[in-house]
């Protein structure tokens, strides 16, 4: 049994927004470049970003507490929204000192992700594409290496660099796809 009738018409789709996801991707791929060439303007941008999210969430944490019964999950929705709120204010009224600490998480996350799909391509290994995992797993390592090398003075562009390759990766990510399936 194959899955032809639900592939055709998602094509189909897929092919009559090609021109849309072509648009799109060159949006996002000049968003990157954009933070690229200014990454100090796009780390505070995304660590005010992140800061306003971190209020909001707790504020509606802390609002949302009163809701609950029960002594042990109303205080631990009470305090959960505190902290939010805490580290959200932190971030807003101290961007660049929020951009040293998202910076340093950044790191510690791309440390535990770059071992975690090492390991996972050695258990992969005798299976075709496990070298992908293997350089992926590289990657994350590296840039773990390099952001912790350079921390707290990479923290001002790391940020905006590393969001803005995503952006552009992205982008050009869109962009094939809508050449391809234009193609098709």
């Amino acid at each position: 049994m194959t899955d032809a009738p639900h592939v055709a018409p998602f094509h189909g789709r897929l092919r009559d927004a090609s021109g849309q996801i072509f648009w799109l991707g060159l949006a996002l791929a000049l968003v990157g470049i954009a933070a690229i060439v200014f990454p100090f303007a796009s780390t505070l941008v995304a660590t005010l970003l992140a800061g306003w999210t971190l209020l909001f969430a707790g504020l509606l944490l802390f609002i949302g507490a009163f809701s609950i019964h029960g002594t042990g999950p109303f205080f631990g929705a009470l305090v959960t929204g505190l902290l939010f709120i805490a580290g959200g204010a932190f971030i807003v009224f101290n961007p660049l000192a929020g951009a040293v600490a998202l910076t340093l998480i950044l790191g510690f996350m791309f440390m535990v992700q770059g071992a975690f799909e090492i390991v996972f391509a050695f258990e992969l290994r005798p299976h075709a594409g496990w070298w992908g995992m293997l350089l992926s797993g590289l990657a994350s390592a590296i840039l773990a290496i390099i952001i912790m090398a350079g921390w707290p003075t990479i923290s001002t562009i790391a940020l905006g660099v590393i969001l803005g390759v995503n952006f552009l990766s992205t982008g050009f990510g869109y962009m094939l796809v809508s050449r391809a399936v234009r193609s098709t």
